[in-house]
């Protein structure tokens, strides 16, 4: 019984632990989008950009991405610890995949001329998904270190619990922004 009390403690010391990180994210990202709405009420060189369309393959890889960490971490509650393996490595595959493909976006936007300094809308544009790119590669780097220790069967079901609530958090995000871009 004191290991259960044990882990249950920790559990709520990452899962607070991420939640206050993730209030630092959602500042950021609420002073940025405050600041594009601020900046779009400007229409004398406000020029918005048709979305690339990489990037709607490139959302459906991320909420595909938010099933398959829900579904590794299932797994490791249930003591599966080689099906939690394959689903947290397809969970980074497709990670992975959503930030070549962000990249593939930022590409033909400049085949078409459109820079981070053309415009103030393409400016937002690179700066949010940018930003949201750069938080993402943390959580690909967080779901390496999750991998590594189911490698050695020591994964542990709080730090698990606290990645998949970052991830499911990078999903939101990226939906938000998505729509407001």
């Amino acid at each position: 019984m004191n290991a259960n009390l044990n882990t249950d403690l920790l559990g709520s010391r990452y899962r607070i632990g991420m939640w206050v990180g993730l209030a630092s994210i959602v500042m950021l990202f609420t002073s940025l989008s405050s600041a594009y709405v601020v900046r779009s009420g400007v229409m004398v060189d406000w020029f918005p950009i048709a979305v690339p369309r990489v990037m709607f393959g490139s959302t459906a890889l991320i909420l595909l991405s938010s099933v398959s960490i829900e579904i590794a971490r299932r797994k490791l509650k249930r003591s599966l610890p080689e099906s939690y393996s394959r689903y947290l490595l397809l969970t980074t595959a497709l990670g992975l995949g959503f930030l070549v493909s962000q990249v593939f976006a930022w590409r033909q936007l400049a085949k078409q001329g459109i820079y981070l300094a053309s415009n103030p809308y393409s400016s937002f544009f690179y700066l949010l998904t940018g930003a949201h790119a750069v938080h993402l590669a943390g959580g690909l780097l967080a779901l390496g270190f999750l991998w590594l220790r189911s490698r050695n069967r020591s994964g542990r079901q709080a730090t698990a619990d606290a990645v998949s609530i970052y991830w499911h958090f990078m999903d939101a995000l990226w939906i938000y922004l998505f729509l407001l871009l």
